[in-house]
């Protein structure tokens, strides 16, 4: 079975590009095409990624699918006996190990593989999935509101069940939500399962609703629909920087992170253009637009760690085992869903 550990993560990305060098399908003849990518990468990211790549590449059409990350992996797992995209792009890495795990990817090394550091990789040779970035838990809080309430600024996991919380909260949903569910399964790694899922019971207890999108949080505590928003760190920081009296707050006990990542689906005809978008996405100009948005990427860039952002953020980042999250993630959503998805917003 794999293992990360973050021992092994921290060196890695302190001392730069890994030395893995696989065999690698260039793809080089750059075919024309029409391809079908999933992702659920941010759609105010998307307009840029996607002009870089269609100024690249204006031989092949790209038909985006976007949707919030548990939406997506479930829609790709629904069509495990006719697959429908091509790609997915930006996926959360363990969404992909589920999919790795039914044999619906196939292996493929994209040009230039061997400077993807070895923590954001499958393991295999070729690899299944290949990671661009990470994201992490943040929290979006209002500072009019909590101003207005009377009410402290959070620093951490711990006060967010305190009662003079209750009802100023939103957090995503982690069975439609990418977001939701590594905050979720951060909480159930640091606290263990028992001390979690009662955390998780308090929390309950202070949120107001459960959205089906990780930004969703964010952009609701920014229109003062709510006090906190439970979201990610590239959202809070965008809506400061746009001006929103939104203060991102990074819990003090640390942050649940995961990887986006790629793959090429398997299916009867794999068209040459997919492998195309797949070495384009790790290439060093689409990596530098990854950078400009978070702080850790899968190829070293000369990118500064974007404002805002902790001084240190791999220190940010909690001990992860992405094997056991994707194991155990039907458990621990069914179990969420049981208990709390009372307060889920229509879907």
């Amino acid at each position: 079975m794999k293992q990360w550990t973050t021992a092994i993560f921290a060196l890695l990305l302190l001392a730069g590009c890994s030395a893995v060098q696989p065999s690698s399908e260039t793809g080089t003849a750059a075919p024309s095409g029409e391809i079908t990518v999933y992702t659920a990468l941010e759609d105010d990211q998307l307009s840029s990624y996607l002009a870089l790549f269609n100024e690249q590449h204006p031989e092949i059409t790209v038909n985006i699918v976007r949707d919030s990350t548990g939406i997506i992996t479930a829609r790709l797992l629904a069509e495990k006996e006719n697959p429908q995209a091509d790609v997915v792009w930006g996926l959360a890495a363990t969404s992909l190990l589920v999919a790795e795990q039914q044999e619906m990817l196939e292996a493929y090394a994209p040009a230039g593989l061997e400077r993807v550091r070895a923590e954001f990789r499958d393991i295999d040779t070729p690899p299944h999935w290949v990671g661009i970035d990470t994201w992490f838990s943040a929290f979006c809080v209002n500072t009019v509101e909590i101003e207005k309430l009377g009410v402290t600024m959070p620093t951490g996991w711990a006060d967010l069940v305190k009662p003079e919380y209750k009802g100023l909260i939103a957090m995503p949903n982690p069975a439609s939500s990418g977001t939701g569910f590594l905050s979720v399964s951060a909480i159930l790694q640091m606290m263990g399962e028992e001390a979690g899922w009662a955390y998780l019971d308090q929390l309950h207890e202070n949120v107001a609703v459960y959205t089906h999108s990780g930004s969703k949080p964010c952009r609701m505590a920014g229109a003062g629909e709510v006090a906190i928003g439970i979201s990610f760190d590239y959202r809070a920081i965008k809506q400061k920087e746009a001006g929103e009296p939104i203060e991102p707050v990074f819990p003090a006990e640390g942050s649940g992170w995961e990887i986006e990542a790629n793959a090429l689906v398997r299916k009867p005809e794999i068209v040459p253009a997919a492998k195309v978008f797949l070495d384009w996405a790790i290439g060093d100009d689409i990596m530098q637009l990854y950078a400009g948005s978070y702080p850790l990427t899968s190829v070293a860039t000369e990118i500064p760690i974007p404002d805002g952002y902790p001084a240190d953020p791999l220190a940010q980042l909690v001990e992860n085992d992405f094997v056991r999250m994707a194991g155990e993630r039907e458990q621990i959503l069914a179990q969420w869903t049981e208990r709390y998805d009372g307060k889920s917003e229509p879907r």
